[in-house]
């Protein structure tokens, strides 16, 4: 049996302000035609359809014609809500969908059933595991009287994946969106309190294959049948040097699990361009370059140019971001380290804070303890939203 796996769609995201819808339609038809190609079963969907709990009008046709594409040639989907998505608007819907091979995870409520599927090798069970927060799973087994309520996201995982009643005697595919221990971010996705939605990739031993979500950047944690495919398209400049792909997942006999990738090629590429404002404006520059990609620009002028991004707009239509490096901007220590703040969580501050306070690094049952802090600071700030 054979299947496309992708995620983190992020359907109605605007970049820089720049719609990305008429790109996510592109590359979402490549997927159809690459699903064919490969005489895919399935197409897999690790969360995040959209960028927003209450997407758009234009993402949700958007979606609904990617569906209905698959539909039409018989390949069955199999998708999970993520943390950008609302799992109740997700889910809505999710029987009737069934009935086209359309299959939705539902609102966790403490019961995962498997979805069983056969071939030549014999049967197949497929978990969707929607985005799992340790306060959703309190709330569903404070009411069946659990004894011990978790207070992480690994302990959540863990006791959702304990409940399964996976038969290890098959094979298991899981979908989830979640971010797991070792996996390496970028500038475009969101980022959690000191790492608090960690969870350890041991959790997955019983899947054969487990298609994860949430993580921009396509990589294997621990073996590499955990993988996350990334996104179809790059959503920030620290992704302009991956090439964005799709994770195609052969499972023959239990334990014969095959993975590789296809390149997607995008409507429009991200690039970074970097030089004087003369040498960008260049023809000998510009004229092998597909100058409607998207662009950051870098000038390096020592003075600035006077309405830069305007003047270069012109011959880079889809220029998202104009900065400068040059004498003045690298003696500017303190404004960049301010910008490094913005991208460290509050337990990376707390560390440096502690470390340059006391010229040691904090011990474990201290940030054990400041990592639990965080966490009933964060649980309490969104059961107050």
């Amino acid at each position: 049996m054979k299947f496309l796996h992708i995620s983190d769609l992020h359907l109605g995201k605007r970049v820089y302000e720049f719609s990305m819808a008429e790109d996510q339609e592109y590359i979402l038809s490549q997927i159809v035609s690459i699903a064919e190609k490969e005489q895919a079963d399935a197409v897999i969907i690790a969360g995040d359809i959209y960028d927003k709990p209450v997407p758009s009008v234009e993402a949700v046709q958007i979606f609904d014609r990617f569906l209905t594409a698959l539909a039409e040639r018989k390949i069955e989907v199999f998708l999970i809500s993520g943390n950008h998505d609302c799992a109740q608007r997700i889910a809505f819907g999710a029987q009737l969908m069934s009935g086209r091979g359309v299959y939705v995870s539902p609102v966790y409520d403490g019961t995962i059933a498997p979805i069983s599927l056969r071939d030549e090798y014999g049967e197949l069970s497929v978990y969707l595991l929607p985005f799992i927060r340790p306060a959703v799973v309190r709330r569903v087994w404070e009411k069946e009287g659990q004894a011990h309520l978790p207070e992480s996201y690994q302990e959540a995982l863990a006791l959702v994946i304990s409940r399964m009643e996976i038969d290890r005697e098959k094979r298991n595919i899981l979908a989830a969106h979640q971010f797991v221990t070792g996996a390496g971010r970028c500038e475009s996705e969101e980022i959690v309190v000191g790492g608090l939605d960690q969870v350890d990739a041991q959790l997955f031993d019983a899947f054969d294959y487990v298609a994860l979500g949430h993580i921009h950047s396509p990589q294997c944690i621990g073996r590499e049948t955990v993988r996350y495919c990334g996104t179809p398209l790059k959503y920030s400049f620290s992704e302009a040097e991956q090439e964005k792909s799709v994770t195609v997942v052969e499972c023959r006999e239990k334990g014969q699990t095959y993975v590789c990738t296809v390149p997607l090629h995008p409507l429009h590429d991200m690039r970074v361009i970097r030089g004087t404002y003369l040498e960008l404006t260049a023809r000998s520059f510009y004229q092998d370059m597909d100058t409607k990609d998207y662009i950051k620009a870098v000038l390096t002028d020592e003075e600035d140019i006077p309405d830069g991004i305007r003047k270069l707009r012109i011959l880079y239509p889809n220029l998202l971001q104009l900065s400068y490096d040059n004498s003045r901007t690298r003696q500017e220590q303190l404004i960049e380290a301010a910008e490094e703040v913005e991208h460290k969580s509050e337990l990376e501050l707390f560390e440096e804070f502690y470390e340059r306070q006391n010229n040691q690094p904090m011990s474990t049952k201290q940030r054990t303890y400041l990592i639990h802090l965080l966490e009933e600071i964060r649980r309490g700030a969104h059961e107050t939203d």
